[in-house]
């Protein structure tokens, strides 16, 4: 049984910084990455990074100021946020092979 689940969100000012994390289990050696959903709006992507850590994509709205990473030995994703910006606000959601989902964590940017 695969398990996805997350940690790390919050409240913080505008400029300030989070770390999300996320633990994988029961599925190794997959693409895993970050999503993020606002009420009323579809889930977006935010970040994803290759099995072996090699190659990461973000989006534009995140480039330059979020950080994905991953640690193979514990099957687990992070998500460094630095600069971040009220219309960041949102559950973020770690994924696994694209189709295996966590919980979401919460991450409000105040202004």
């Amino acid at each position: 049984q695969v398990h996805v689940v997350e940690s790390g969100g919050g409240l913080v000012q505008a400029g300030g910084s989070l770390r999300l994390s996320c633990v994988v289990s029961g599925i190794e050696g997959v693409d895993m990455g970050w999503w993020r959903q606002v009420p009323g709006k579809q889930r977006e992507f935010v970040a994803t990074i290759t099995p072996g850590g090699g190659v990461a994509n973000y989006a534009d709205a995140v480039k330059g100021r979020f950080t994905i990473s991953k640690d193979k030995a514990k099957n687990a994703v992070y998500l460094q946020m630095d600069n971040l910006k009220p219309e960041d606000t949102a559950v973020y959601y770690c994924s696994a092979n694209w189709q295996l989902w966590g919980q979401g964590t919460q991450v409000t940017v105040s202004s």
